[in-house]
Order: C-alpha cells, then structure tokens, then sequence
C-alpha cells in the first residue's frame, strides 16, 4: 500500500516515519509499522478514540473486553487494544508511543497482578501529551491497604488529582465507571 492509498491522514504518516527515522530499524520493519497504523483507520473516522491499556492475561484481558465493548457502544467512538493492532513489533514501547500519539483517550484498567500495565504507567505521567488524555479505573481490593505498592499509587494519586482516577470492585461497576469517561 502507497501513501497515497493510506486511509490514515498524510501528517500521522510523516510523524510516523520521523519517529521511525530516529531509530535504527530495517525497511521491512518500518512497513510492518505503517501497516500496522493503516489498521487504525477507525480512529480517524471517529470523533473519540480509546486506547485500553492493562493485563492480557485470563481473567483481566475478559475485562479489557468489557471496557472495549462499554465504549464501542456509544456514537462515533472506537475503542481497541495493543494486541488489536497486528504485527510482530520489536519495541512494544514504540507501538506504545506511536498508537498513544493519535488516540484521542488513553484508558488503564489497573489490576494488582504482575503483568499488569507498568511500563506504559510511566510512560502516561512522564510525558504532558499522555498524562493529559489519560484515565485510569483502578480497581479496589477489600481488606487491602495498599495491594499496588508505593510507586503505583504516586501515580494513581497523580490521577486522583485531576479527578481522572475511577475506582471499581466488581465487573458491573467497571463497566459503570468506564461509561463515566469522556
């Protein structure tokens, strides 16, 4: 597929290639890349756009699903996940980065499980752009002071701040706070 032929807009491609350039990678590579974004075309026919981020494991990739499905319900949005955009992608953080720089919203269902969204937590409060458009429903454990850790909840309570934290427990309420967002 050309340029030409691309249903994404012309200055997404080039803001793509730029932050391709920068880092050493094979042609190959770098059309697997645009390809991928070509896949987003959904994201610009759309006046809201969701990236959920969290656990793919089991049980909590099932709520990632319910999160996707809430907001695909309402007019002109989409909603998806990382592993809805195909291709093998060497560096998750550049598919992070390049998804997370066209979306409109970034969405983190934070659960206490290891594999949960770590790395793209920081990546939401160490840069403006990210943090700014950035909501995370964080979920409430009984009985449990701190299931998260210290450098977690600094950035739940950086959440909480801007009143972008939504807390949950059950499943019916997460899908209750997810219809909370913008």
């Amino acid at each position: 597929m050309t340029d030409e032929e691309s249903p994404v807009p012309e200055e997404v491609l080039i803001s793509a290639k730029k932050q391709l350039d920068k880092e050493v990678i094979s042609l190959a590579d770098n059309e697997d890349i645009l390809q991928a974004l070509s896949e987003l075309t959904p994201v610009y026919e759309n006046d809201r756009s969701y990236f959920v981020l969290g656990n793919y494991d089991r049980e909590p990739i099932r709520r990632l699903n319910l999160v996707v499905d809430r907001l695909n319900r309402r007019t002109d949005a989409y909603a998806f996940r990382m592993v809805d955009i195909r291709g093998e992608w060497d560096n998750s953080i550049q598919k992070f980065c390049l998804i997370a720089d066209i979306v409109t919203y970034l969405v983190g269902v934070a659960e206490k499980d290891l594999s949960d969204f770590l790395v793209e937590q920081g990546l939401l409060v160490g840069t403006t752009e990210y943090f700014s458009k950035s909501h995370v429903l964080k979920r409430e454990y009984e009985n449990e002071e701190h299931p998260f850790g210290w450098m977690q909840d600094g950035v739940f309570e950086l959440f909480d701040r801007e009143e972008r934290l939504y807390r949950w427990q059950t499943e019916e309420e997460l899908v209750d706070v997810a219809g909370e967002l913008p």
